[in-house]
């Protein structure tokens, strides 16, 4: 007796998503099992996804998100800052990639352009009364922690603005779109070498402590959990071995994880899951 919306998305293979949902879902039965996470309330927000075949399916609808850009973009522009278009980006793109002082100077502008304030502000909108202020902003904090690690973990990449939601409901930080796993991201034009995301914008939205609050403690904790459970979070990993969903596109020299020497590999679409596998035990 009760409507429930979902989204079809065609043209993406929603296998990807489906298990790393089922492998979230494991984790949060570890964060309640154990008294520190339980007492902390850890968990990651997850939804259903239904593949119907290769390229489309199913995905739940949750209701009051927005994504993190549009948050941004809606408070920048309130305050007459525009967004970066592409021609002003160009101006700065060619000579960013060949004098390493010029980008840090064009960083720091855009840094000043763009107060570490929005976020911030958003809450104390959304969330008008102290105390549901107070516990959205703890929700987040949490929520935005243990998807940093257990993205960390499996390597998971293309965290852009449009792929991290915020819940007008309660203040949990959702992540979608998971198709970019196990480093992927390292082989882009430009490769994406940060663990997750943490911007300025973020950080200001966890209060006075920052990131030395409840966002450190909630990542030691996850972090330790993770390594007691390993084996079986390994075992939901490996069906990426017997049935390899990603396109792995492995750059002809990379370091050893062990060594730290460049070697060259050519590793199949077969073998690189259990190599990756292999190195998710290294990461702990």
């Amino acid at each position: 007796g009760k409507l429930y919306a979902f989204l079809c998305k065609a043209k993406d293979d929603l296998r990807i998503d489906y298990r790393i949902m089922e492998f979230f879902s494991v984790i949060n039965k570890f964060l309640k099992q154990e008294p520190e996470s339980r007492r902390r309330n850890l968990y990651i927000r997850t939804y259903a996804v239904t593949p119907l075949n290769e390229n489309s399916g199913i995905i739940e609808w949750i209701e009051n998100l927005s994504t993190l850009r549009s948050i941004l973009v809606k408070y920048y522009s309130e305050r007459g800052v525009s967004s970066v278009t592409s021609s002003e980006w160009k101006q700065h793109e060619e000579r960013i990639n060949k004098d390493k002082e010029y980008a840090l100077k064009v960083f720091k502008m855009f840094v000043e352009r763009y107060k570490p304030t929005v976020l911030y502000e958003w809450f104390l909108r959304s969330f008008p009364e102290p105390n549901s202020w107070y516990n959205a902003r703890s929700n987040y904090v949490r929520t935005a922690a243990v998807m940093s690690v257990c993205g960390y973990v499996i390597g998971l990449g293309d965290r852009h603005c449009e792929n991290i939601t915020m819940a007008s409901s309660n203040g949990d930080c959702i992540h979608v779109d998971f198709n970019c796993l196990f480093n992927k991201g390292e082989t882009l034009g430009v490769p994406e070498i940060v663990p997750f995301r943490l911007t300025h914008n973020m950080i200001e939205a966890m209060g006075p402590l920052g990131f030395e609050g409840i966002y450190r403690k909630t990542c030691e904790v996850t972090l330790k959990i993770l390594r007691d459970y390993r084996e079986p979070l390994i075992t939901i990993l490996k069906t990426f071995i017997y049935d390899p969903l990603v396109e792995w596109k492995t750059p002809s020299n990379y370091k050893s994880y062990e060594s730290g020497e460049t070697v060259s590999a050519k590793v199949s679409h077969l073998t690189h899951p259990v190599l990756l596998c292999s190195l998710f035990c290294l990461h702990f």
